[in-house]
């Protein structure tokens, strides 16, 4: 959905940053009163203070990565891990002990090759269970990862006897059922990749008894899915500048597709001075839909009225929420950022 024209809210102190905040591999923590307030807001309707104060502070946490992604919070251990696909990492982060390497390769871990375009895993979803799961691009699978012993487990990789392309972000459903999408980001070459088996990029739904099933292939490059609430609505990211959208998905009991609407619209948003394409994106607790796309986050309301934006000043691209379940983190490019907000993320993630 379209929203009304740009009504600013008070910005942020200007973008200010110091060499990889947060700490490097293995380095000591900033203090919060260190690390700069970067970004600002933008409001479209009056119910984007409800969700976030007009002062919040967006604070860089840690920085100098090819392209961050698919963060997830641990609630075990209260640390957040994120991947950076074209360097086929997953970071770790703390409040207390900074930043470090936690996983290497994260994803596709065989001999060189000339055909893959992200080797990395990219989206990731922290599972009751304690354990991790992983969109594993590089290695065009989806996975599980146990943080413990950082052993990965493959669920899925392939549909109707054809590889996936590349998986890119997932989420799980209480009953277990895993949702993922397929673009084909992870391939040189994308859609002309002489590797790609399957003739479309999909939406799929992962059962607990290992059947997989396809959701959707009408998307030209399906990529950030999520869950409502209440497990009814499955919101899926359309990362085509032509069609800059988001779908919403009525599931039933089982997980099956019984309609499906346009969400919302970012289509004019998009252009050169607006960095980024709707990609990762999560839920609250109230349903409100945080989602990322051109300079930022955008933030809808549950029938899709556009609220506000908030911006780092880049592009983001993915977004979770973690610590007591107030914080949003975000993957914006090549750094780490969080900010308080007034509504609560999932129970699954306080």
């Amino acid at each position: 959905m379209r929203g009304p024209p740009m009504q600013p809210f008070r910005p942020l102190s200007g973008l200010v940053c110091a060499a990889l905040l947060g700490g490097c591999a293995g380095g000591p923590a900033m203090s919060a009163s260190e690390r700069p307030a970067i970004g600002g807001l933008t409001a479209y309707a009056p119910g984007f203070d409800a969700v976030i104060a007009s002062d919040a502070k967006i604070e860089r946490l840690a920085e100098g990565f090819t392209w961050a992604e698919g963060p997830a919070w641990i609630e075990d251990g209260g640390y957040l891990l994120f991947t950076d696909v074209p360097q086929n990492r997953i970071h770790r982060w703390s409040e207390a002990e900074g930043l470090s390497v936690f996983l290497e390769p994260s994803g596709y871990d065989g001999p060189p090759t000339d055909v893959l375009r992200e080797a990395g895993a990219n989206g990731l979803h922290a599972e009751p269970s304690g354990t991790v799961l992983l969109a594993d691009s590089g290695s065009r699978t989806l996975a599980r990862l146990d943080p413990r012993t950082k052993e990965k487990t493959v669920l899925a990789r392939a549909f109707d006897g054809r590889r996936f392309n590349s998986p890119n972000d997932v989420v799980r459903r209480s009953d277990g059922a895993i949702f993922f999408t397929d673009p084909p980001y992870g391939l040189k070459d994308l859609d002309e990749s002489p590797v790609k088996e399957l003739p479309f990029n999909g939406v799929y739904r992962l059962d607990t008894d290992g059947r997989v099933h396809l959701l959707d292939d009408g998307l030209t490059r399906p990529n950030g899915i999520a869950l409502s609430p209440d497990e009814r609505t499955l919101y899926v990211a359309n990362s085509d500048p032509e069609r800059a959208i988001w779908m919403a998905y009525a599931l039933d009991a089982e997980g099956a597709v019984t309609s499906r609407r346009v969400f919302a619209d970012a289509g004019d948003l998009v252009g050169d001075d607006a960095p980024g394409l709707p990609d990762g994106m999560t839920v609250a607790a109230n349903g409100t839909v945080l989602a990322t796309g051109p300079s930022g986050v955008l933030v809808f309301a549950p029938d899709g009225t556009r609220l506000g934006r908030i911006e780092t000043g880049g592009a983001v691209a993915n977004v979770t929420f973690g610590g007591d379940g107030h914080t949003l983190y975000l993957a914006s490019d090549s750094f780490i950022a969080r900010v308080r907000l007034k509504i609560a993320g999932p129970a699954t993630s306080k």
